[in-house]
């Protein structure tokens, strides 16, 4: 199989799957190397595909809103109380769908959470852990923005009543 045929099969992967598929996964699949994964993944980016990476792999990114309900919510907090931020969020019914933060030099950085659950959160966390990474709020005191999906109303004004309470959330866009 030659490279552009790995990529035709690679996207046809990703679009048929519901879950994020790593690039080892998809590295042992195809027999090679991680770093030849990625770089097919920066060519399907780079012809229009939309692929996101999150924390637990690759993901084709939908043209539908994950929730009726999407807002960007302004947050700080400290780096031990990340867990429970995006805890409280998933359990209120939000989905946590990215950060942001406002660099002095590069502007403005982020990075695809795509945070459902609590095994998202617990995913998340063990893996910035384990490869001593810190995260994007590190790099502007704790403030930071969330893109987060509701299905509903009534889930979208607990969770900023319950982000309000614990004097996490700082704006609401």
């Amino acid at each position: 199989m030659n490279s552009a045929e790995r990529r035709e099969k690679i996207r046809e992967l990703l679009r048929q799957s519901q879950q994020p598929i790593s690039a080892s996964t998809i590295a042992q699949q195809f027999q090679v190397s991680r770093q030849i994964i990625v770089g097919d993944i920066a060519l399907l980016r780079a012809s229009n595909e939309k692929i996101a990476a999150t924390p637990r792999g690759y993901v084709m990114e939908s043209d539908t809103p994950a929730g009726k309900y999407q807002l960007i919510i302004a947050c700080r907090h400290s780096g031990e109380e990340m867990e429970d931020e995006l805890t409280l969020i998933v359990d209120n019914g939000g989905k946590i769908l990215d950060v942001t933060v406002e660099h002095a030099v590069y502007g403005q950085l982020s990075g695809q959470l795509h945070i459902y659950s609590h095994y998202d959160v617990e995913n998340f966390i063990s893996r910035l852990k384990k490869s001593n990474s810190a995260p994007l709020s590190d790099l502007t005191d704790g403030i930071h923005l969330h893109t987060v999906a509701f299905d509903n109303r009534q889930d979208m004004e607990r969770t900023l009543a319950a982000l309000t309470e614990k004097g996490y959330l700082l704006e609401q866009r």
